[in-house]
């Protein structure tokens, strides 16, 4: 390659070459990419930082111990998907939600996990802790395989106990969420995941048609506010959960509900016209 400095050797100007001309330009822009990427690296690095051991008393075996939570106040919701699983950033909080005793192997949902009468005690102590044998996570964090094996417990548990069909069903759509995190997480990945993400899309999608008939049942014998919606609120997840496992019929039937209904926030109303256009697009 030529010299582009040749010829200023006479003007006392020697060592210069062509590589120099954008050198320095190349040494910034290397420093600003390497600062980008620490600076990512620490975010996902830093879970930890949002997490802190919360203390329990099993409400079955009366068994102290502590469990990870979020830090509500530290974290920043950024958005959410339209069955309403909420985004954060820097770390998924739907992987702190299930508290288990590590003990007897009572789980539940941090909503209801105080809440257990003595015949569902019993039946957990004869069904769960008989056989239940636990080694606690070393981690400083949840990763998804901890998160999804303590909310299946949870889900074990609320079965056990005889829970509230709108318990049952908000654990399934938990779990349903937190194998989507997980196969969000392994689609950035190489090619040799594939069985693995889609097993977890098939187990999504069982968990989120285990959350509609959940909630359809619970809709009409339970009392509002449920799992912290409102009526509304749930006829339009009713509709998405439908839409999501193949159901159009019913997602129309629960989307025209929350349109016509006059007393329906604009936010959720707005969701529902979403949801319809696209259920008139595949029609």
């Amino acid at each position: 390659m030529a010299n582009l400095f040749a010829g200023l050797e006479s003007l006392g100007l020697e060592g210069l070459n062509s590589e120099e001309v954008f050198k320095e330009e190349k040494k910034e822009e290397a420093k600003k990419e390497e600062k980008r990427e620490l600076t990512e690296e620490e975010k996902e690095a830093r879970e930890e930082d949002f997490i802190f051991d919360k203390n329990f008393t099993c409400p079955v075996c009366d068994h102290e111990f502590t469990s990870k939570m979020v830090r509500t106040g530290k974290v920043r919701l950024i958005g959410a998907d339209d069955d309403l699983r909420p985004i954060y950033q820097d770390v998924d909080s739907l992987k702190y939600d299930a508290v288990l005793c590590p003990k007897c192997g009572y789980a539940a949902l941090n909503r209801y996990f105080n809440f257990v009468m003595n015949a569902q005690a019993k039946a957990i102590k004869e069904n769960i802790s008989a056989n239940f044998t636990f080694k606690q996570e070393e981690g400083k964090i949840y990763n998804y395989d901890d998160a999804i094996l303590r909310h299946k417990m949870a889900l074990a548990c609320t079965v056990v106990k005889r829970g509230k069909n709108s318990e049952k069903a908000y654990t399934c759509l938990k779990l349903g969420w937190l194998c989507r995190g997980k196969r969000e997480l392994l689609m950035k990945g190489d090619d040799s995941l594939k069985e693995e993400i889609a097993a977890l899309a098939e187990e999504e999608k069982e968990c989120l048609e285990n959350a509609f008939t959940g909630f359809k049942e619970a809709f009409s014998k339970e009392d509002f506010p449920m799992c912290g919606m409102d009526q509304h609120t749930m006829m339009y997840l009713l509709a998405e959960l439908a839409y999501r496992t193949g159901n159009p019929e019913d997602a129309k039937f629960y989307c025209s509900k929350v349109l016509t209904a006059r007393d329906a926030n604009s936010r959720i109303k707005n969701k529902a016209l979403d949801l319809k256009e696209k259920l008139t697009s595949k029609e």
